[in-house]
């Protein structure tokens, strides 16, 4: 080999190694939404496109339930970005310092449905029957809580539901009586009516661990800020129940944690002399819940 074919394939090898050294691998924490199966066939277009625009791999982690969810959040288990519901975000904001980069722009809700031979009654008129839900501390569970908050007339809860879909599929089955689902996906069910709808949560955050470096976060939040305009990437959003990204602060999820109070293993935060709970200008949050009035009960 003559001095310039080896200068060439040193020039390569430098080259390939340099890109090599600046790519790396970063883990995406989502909620148990899905069956971990699933879940890789939803996010699967997500992280790829993230992959792409950053130059980065990514990949999912999730886990088999709300139960074992929970159960590693408060381990501290490791993962380098999380997309979550208000609640989760503000705690690992407040516990492992996570940052939120962007957010849903969409609101979250959640709207408890029936068939229309149970819509009359409303949502009292569900007390002792079955009512299907991804279990605690998903936001729709922790609703229910919210919405039945007498604990000698409670429904039964079916914390059994794989994904929030499947809940709605089991009260086509007659398995249940009705389902708690995310707003999104109610408003695909036109042929089941809704007889309580939650107030609107800010929309869910995907946040960044501290270790993340600050110019892959930049990289990830432009990428999903940019994401909508592109029509081609429209089933990478839209499979999350999304239309768009915008920019996400902590102080939008102040407060949030406190959703989580009732749920085991939860420890609140050390108060901390003139600390305010609530966001700045902000009063205490209402009723989770609020029961249409012309559906009984």
């Amino acid at each position: 080999m003559n001095n310039r074919n080896r200068f060439s394939l040193g020039l390569v090898l430098s080259l390939f190694t340099s890109v090599a050294a600046q790519a790396a691998d970063f883990t995406v924490t989502v909620e148990p939404n899905y069956p971990p199966a699933q879940a890789q066939d939803v996010y699967r277009p997500l992280l790829a496109y993230l992959s792409k625009a950053t130059g980065h791999r990514f990949i999912l982690k999730t886990a088999g339930n709300y139960h074992v969810y929970w159960r590693d959040m408060r381990g501290g288990a490791a993962t380098d970005f999380a997309f979550e519901e208000a609640h989760f975000t503000d705690y690992r904001a407040n516990r492992q310092r996570f940052t939120p980069l962007v957010r849903v722009l969409d609101p979250t809700k959640f709207t408890l449905l029936v068939d229309s031979a149970n819509a009359d009654a409303g949502a009292n008129g569900l007390i002792g029957r079955r009512i299907a839900s991804m279990s605690a501390p998903s936001l729709g569970y922790l609703l229910l809580g919210e919405l039945y908050k007498n604990p000698i007339a409670q429904p039964e809860i079916q914390s059994v539901a794989a994904s929030w879909k499947d809940g709605v599929e089991m009260v086509f089955a007659g398995e249940t009586d009705a389902a708690m689902v995310p707003g999104y996906i109610a408003q695909t069910y036109p042929n089941l009516v809704p007889v309580a709808t939650s107030r609107d949560f800010i929309g869910r955050a995907f946040s960044a661990s501290p270790k993340v470096p600050m110019d892959v976060r930049k990289k990830v939040a432009d990428a999903l800020l940019r994401l909508h305009k592109d029509q081609t990437l429209y089933d990478v959003i839209n499979e999350l129940g999304a239309t768009q990204f915008v920019p996400a602060t902590a102080a939008d999820y102040v407060g949030s944690e406190r959703l989580l109070r009732g749920v085991f293993g939860y420890q609140p935060m050390p108060s901390r002399p003139g600390t305010n709970t609530a966001a700045p200008g902000t009063q205490p949050a209402p009723q989770g819940i609020s029961i249409k009035a012309d559906r009984g009960g």
